[in-house]
């Protein structure tokens, strides 16, 4: 902790504050200056060691320099008005920096203190209770009520703090898992064709090892894109951005790795953030199709609707067996659920599996 310039114009402020009341109401005693001193220093340091600060302001009022004294005639009090600025000061940022929350220690010596200096100007001014309980006791409640916000100001923005870092690596996780199950399941797939040709004694299609190739191309690629992103790369040395006008490119690569896929697509602009999360979407439910089902015929759906963007997965082999707890299915509710859609996966009863997706529009994309 260190002395900041508010703490350097407030202390400015107090003394010239003083040395002008001084200056107009000109009150006997000649002690004043050496009380100012004490005073500045106690407003100047008050954030460092609020306690010691706020000792000289309690015992003040029952020093030699509260006493009664005549001023123009009238009887008075020898008591001078930036004194009490000065210990207003002081006991607010007891208050504030020092709250007696949580019962401890620090927080009730400084509640004591407080009241210790209500009793004592309560003792010399009994006239006036009022402002004997008004000016200790206000600040410090200001002090306290301000502490306490504050606290949970900082509380809430920890908890948001907390939230965001953990929607940032489910979102992560997320985009991982998308992107390199598709392509290591493609590349298992082709792997295994290539290997059951080898033990057959029959020649091996290249095709097949340009697509596991291909598949392991994209696999680092994307994870090259992702790392450039969070390291906060520019956007030059990642790829672009997957969307629904690559599902050609996607459709072929499922297609080498042993599905017949047929694509139904009608084109139309999309927000970005919707047309990756359906691209990912359609890209899960092939990948789970060949994970789960094998070399089946699939049919892919992609249209419009009044209630926004649907896309439809449906194959006609095995049903494709993932439970609730699978990563793929979860992720796949995810991105449908973040733009309020809905997102259903189940066994169709004439067989195969069948994975549909609702994702509402802006009005304008609808049109």
């Amino acid at each position: 902790m260190r002395l900041r310039p508010t703490d350097l114009a407030l202390t400015g402020g107090f003394v010239l504050f003083a040395v002008t009341e001084e200056y107009l109401i000109a009150m006997p005693g000649g002690w004043w200056p050496l009380v100012l001193v004490l005073s500045a220093a106690t407003v100047l340091l008050r954030r460092f060691v609020p306690l010691l600060a706020m000792a000289p302001h309690v015992i003040e009022p029952m020093s030699l320099f509260y006493r009664p004294a005549v001023v123009a005639g009238e009887q008075t009090v020898n008591f001078r008005l930036w004194q009490l600025v000065g210990t207003m000061i002081v006991i607010y940022t007891v208050g504030r920096h020092v709250p007696p929350t949580g019962l401890e220690r620090r927080g009730l010596i400084g509640a004591g203190l407080v009241a210790t200096t209500f009793v004592v100007y309560l003792a010399n001014d009994p006239g006036d209770p009022m402002a004997a309980l008004f000016f200790p006791i206000a600040p410090y409640v200001l002090g306290v009520t301000l502490s306490v916000q504050a606290r949970r100001s900082a509380a809430v923005r920890e908890q948001q703090a907390r939230e965001s870092v953990m929607e940032e690596r489910v979102r992560i996780a997320r985009e991982l898992h998308d992107m390199v199950a598709h392509s290591v399941t493609v590349m298992v797939v082709q792997a295994g064709a290539v290997r059951r040709r080898l033990d057959a004694g029959l020649p091996v299609d290249s095709e097949l090892l340009r697509g596991i190739e291909s598949s392991g191309r994209e696999a680092v690629g994307e994870l090259r894109r992702t790392l450039g992103l969070l390291r906060g790369e520019g956007a030059d040395t990642a790829l672009a951005p997957v969307g629904l006008d690559r599902l050609d490119e996607l459709v072929t690569q499922v297609r080498e790795a042993g599905l017949t896929v047929t694509l139904h697509q009608q084109k139309r602009p999309v927000p970005p953030a919707i047309d990756v999360s359906a691209y990912r979407i359609v890209q899960e439910a092939l990948t789970n199709v060949l994970r789960h089902a094998g070399p089946v015929k699939v049919e892919v759906t992609v249209g419009f609707t009044d209630g926004g963007l649907r896309l439809e997965v449906v194959n006609d082999g095995r049903p494709v067996v993932v439970g609730t707890g699978g990563q793929g299915l979860i992720g796949m509710r995810e991105r449908a659920t973040l733009f309020g859609g809905e997102l259903t996966a189940e066994p169709r009863r004439e067989g195969g599996f069948a994975v549909r997706a609702q994702l509402p529009l802006p009005a304008a994309a609808l049109r």
